[in-house]
């Protein structure tokens, strides 16, 4: 399988490590290195992630990595990382739209 990130993802992603950053770069940085591992096990194991609460929709998942959750689409070839969240804050439906 295909990993795609949307623009969102990537913005979402270098917006917490910019947060991260501010009190420790270092921590930052493992940050961004755990979080594309963790990513790429989708690879191998696509359904590894929950569905998640707010769609019901069995191609719409999440995994989780500490407080966030990185939320994708299953597709036929690929897996899109559509968004990165804080898992405190509301998932708003646009951020889930194709």
């Amino acid at each position: 399988m295909k990993i795609i990130w949307s623009p969102l993802s990537i913005d979402r992603a270098t917006e917490i490590a910019r947060y991260i950053a501010q009190d420790n770069h270092t921590a930052a940085e493992k940050w961004v290195k755990t979080l594309f591992k963790k990513v790429q096990l989708l690879e191998s194991s696509p359904q590894l992630g929950r569905v998640i609460p707010e769609t019901h929709s069995d191609d719409i998942r999440e995994l989780l990595y500490g407080n966030y959750r990185i939320i994708y689409r299953l597709e036929q070839t690929r897996i899109s990382i559509l968004t990165i969240r804080h898992g405190k804050q509301i998932l708003p439906t646009e951020d889930i739209k194709a």
